[in-house]
């Protein structure tokens, strides 16, 4: 079955351009030209991955961000023209995956949509017994549900996979150069305000067993075991 991506964009012409790229490369395509459109669409389709810009009419796209993420994982590209490093943390504190500053490739733009799509699916499938348990932290992985104390929190995609990889790593301090590679791959652009960001972000859905994900100074990050 096709993986569906829905683009959420005002301009006519780069939806068109950006539509085509993922039509030719497979997948299925849905579009929204203003915000609340994308998220009826949302609600309607089972949606794989979103591009989204921020700019858009009715509800700009860091409020559709916000609104997916009170009910969804999905992976999440933002679209923006503006470079003000700000925007860009705010964009992943508010839950998007990745970030594409405007003008860009369409086919690099591609390239990161599959990398976070082969991403959900690896992890989905790499581990034997596809369950991880540690500190009343319990993730099925085929179902990408993660429990604290039983409780079910939800996490982004980009939260879930920093927290599998430390987890799976528990007790070896993981750099940030590790992390970078791991999660996003050499094509990054970010910087470690970004990592920061991700990481508050997952303590704070951790709650109580937030400090099992200890800060080395200058370094990067360990899961530590309750002994």
């Amino acid at each position: 079955m096709k993986q569906t991506i829905l683009i959420v964009e005002d301009e006519a012409i780069l939806r068109e351009i950006e539509k085509d790229y993922f039509i030719e490369a497979g997948y299925h395509v849905l579009e929204a030209s203003d915000g609340k459109e994308a998220i009826k669409i949302f609600e309607e389709n089972e949606i794989d991955l979103i591009i989204l810009d921020i700019m858009l009419p009715s509800l700009d796209g860091w409020s559709v961000c916000r609104r997916i993420r009170k009910k969804s994982n999905c992976p999440i590209i933002m679209l923006t023209a503006r470079t003000d490093e700000d925007d860009t943390l705010l964009g992943f504190e508010l839950g998007a995956d990745d970030y594409v500053t405007k003008p860009y490739s369409p086919p690099i733009l591609l390239a990161r949509a599959k990398r976070l799509l082969d991403a959900v699916h690896y992890t989905s499938s790499r581990l034997d017994d596809q369950s991880l348990m540690m500190n009343g932290i319990s993730i099925h992985v085929p179902s990408r549900l993660v429990k604290v104390d039983e409780a079910i929190v939800h996490l982004t995609h980009t939260e879930f996979e920093i927290l599998i990889y430390l987890m799976k790593n528990r007790g070896i301090v993981i750099t940030r150069e590790q992390l970078i590679s791991s999660i996003w791959g050499y094509d990054f652009t970010g910087d470690d305000r970004t990592i920061n960001t991700h990481i508050r972000n997952l303590r704070h859905k951790l709650g109580p067993k937030a400090d099992t994900i200890k800060t080395i100074v200058r370094v990067g990050y360990k899961f530590e075991e309750e002994l």
